[in-house]
């Protein structure tokens, strides 16, 4: 009787061992799921986060071009003379009795 008790005690010893490690080991799993697998994971959060400063840096930039263009439209209809020197400038027109070169620089 003595020896059933004790193969029953050491079962129950290994027992809570083994059930220990069961948790510890199903925590491990789960934290890493959720650290790196998950749809809210850490991986996922630092790229959103990157792609937030990369949105925010084109916006900054964005802000800058449309005071730039509302400088330029202001001055584009000051007069027909900004008007004429934007036009040859950017697409190269010419009036009907001038001929237009383009140097081209290297």
């Amino acid at each position: 009787m003595n020896i059933l008790r004790e193969k029953i005690e050491s079962l129950k010893v290994h027992g809570k061992k083994i059930l220990s490690r069961k948790y510890l080991v199903t925590t491990i799993l789960f934290l890493v799921w959720i650290l790196f697998f998950d749809e809210n994971s850490i991986v996922s959060h630092q790229r959103q986060k990157q792609r937030l400063r990369e949105m925010l840096q084109q916006k900054e930039y964005y802000i800058e071009q449309i005071a730039v263009d509302k400088i330029k439209m202001k001055e584009l209809n000051s007069g027909l003379d900004n008007l004429e020197k934007f036009a040859r400038e950017q697409y190269y027109m010419s009036a009907q009795d001038e001929e237009v070169f383009i140097v081209a620089e290297d």
